[in-house]
């Protein structure tokens, strides 16, 4: 499998895995988008909490045609960054895209574009 495969595979597993963490709950739901091909990963939850509507995005990560994995958002305390490295993604190709970028060079071991 070439490399550009391998990561949009990690990615799918690290978002449907961090979905499964989510409880079910009646009026709201956790869901998964993916546009595999133009390699695009989101994890939002939509529904009714109590009185009030709810649309907010968890994770949303993308991998680039250039081999790169852009970390667009983590929403989360799960440290996403390490679970892709620990999944076979190096460093060297994650963006920390919600960083700015005059900011990620201070970050060396990830990439900075």
């Amino acid at each position: 499998m070439d490399k550009l495969n391998s990561y949009k595979k990690i990615v799918r597993e690290v978002i449907e895995e961090i979905a499964a963490m989510i409880p079910a709950r009646d009026e709201a739901e956790a869901q998964v988008i993916i546009d595999e091909p133009h390699g695009h990963y989101l994890l939002c939850d939509v529904g009714w909490e109590k009185d009030r509507w709810m649309y907010a995005s968890f994770v949303h990560i993308d991998v680039n045609t250039n081999g790169k994995v852009w970390l667009q958002h983590d929403g989360t305390d799960l440290r996403i960054a390490d679970w892709l490295v620990q999944k076979g993604i190096p460093k060297s190709d994650i963006v920390l895209g919600f960083h700015a970028p005059s900011q990620r060079p201070d970050i060396p071991e990830f990439a900075v574009a």
